[in-house]
């Protein structure tokens, strides 16, 4: 049954409405690059500080848990089936903090991925903690693991070093959270910023590469994967944000905020410097 719910004129950018469990199945594609910010199963009816202001923990149903083993169940059902739609040198790169990245890792190994690397995202904003009885939570881990633990993945280890003052750059980044200019159409509750998506995608792939992400949300995947001059696959449930993700594509067909977008993200060393850089690329 086709679930496409959007594809831009230029055919880089695919959103598909539904459950990845149900979806992936039938998509007889395989991709370069995968980036999944799953459900963190946050949701506890707790109370965080956001803007300055009280608010609720609670994103929604989605990201509700009953149990550890429906945590370790739902991880291992949609990581097989990505595994299964990943080139054979392809790699993944997951999102999670201490709720659910520890068990990430390891369905990871059960399923016989390679586990390259932990990235420790630093926020430089962090909000503050609501209860005063724990250290400022101010980072994120992202696994990037690949495929197979015998065919060699793709590093754009030059430009990494480059972007770093010429130092091999390390698995700490500090990179702000999501700017004012990066929700023109909106928020999603758990999005991320496209300095982080930029880097992950410029460090994993190449021009061109086909990059999915199973939990789009507002596809900041997508919109980073375009500007850095990927192509995408969106999968999400809630038109809410499926019309949000259309919205900020529709909006980047602008060559002016294409290439305002790309001056102003974040981890470069000059505002150039990633402009350059993609008119380099072969």
């Amino acid at each position: 049954m086709n679930k496409t719910y959007y594809t831009s004129k230029d055919k880089n950018f695919s959103l598909l409405s539904g459950d990845v469990l149900d979806l992936l199945p039938q998509l007889d594609i395989k991709f370069d690059m995968i980036f999944a910010d799953p459900p963190y199963f946050l949701s506890n009816d707790g109370l965080t500080i956001e803007n300055g202001k009280i608010a609720s923990v609670n994103k929604g149903s989605w990201d509700k848990a009953t149990s550890y083993n429906y945590i370790n169940d739902f991880n291992y059902r949609w990581l097989s089936i990505i595994k299964d739609k990943m080139k054979n040198d392809a790699t993944i790169w997951i999102s999670g903090t201490y709720h659910n990245i520890f068990n990430v890792g390891n369905v990871l190994n059960l399923l016989d991925f390679k586990i390259l690397n932990i990235i420790t995202w630093q926020k430089t904003n962090p909000p503050p903690n609501f209860s005063c009885r724990y250290f400022t939570h101010s980072t994120e881990q992202i696994i990037w693991a690949r495929k197979s633990k015998n065919i060699p993945h793709f590093f754009n280890y030059d430009f990494m070093k480059r972007i770093n003052n010429d130092k091999q750059m390390t698995d700490v980044w500090s990179l702000s959270s999501i700017a004012k200019w990066e929700k023109s159409q909106g928020k999603h509750p758990t999005q991320k910023p496209l300095s982080l998506l930029a880097r992950i995608i410029l460090a994993s792939t190449k021009k061109g590469s086909l990059i999915l992400d199973p939990f789009a949300g507002s596809s900041t995947t997508g919109i980073a994967a375009n500007l850095c001059n990927r192509r995408f696959y969106g999968i999400d449930f809630e038109e809410k944000y499926l019309e949000m993700s259309k919205n900020r594509k529709i909006e980047i067909e602008n060559l002016n905020v294409l290439n305002d977008y790309r001056s102003k993200i974040d981890g470069f060393l000059d505002k150039n410097q990633l402009i350059n850089y993609l008119s380099s690329e072969e």
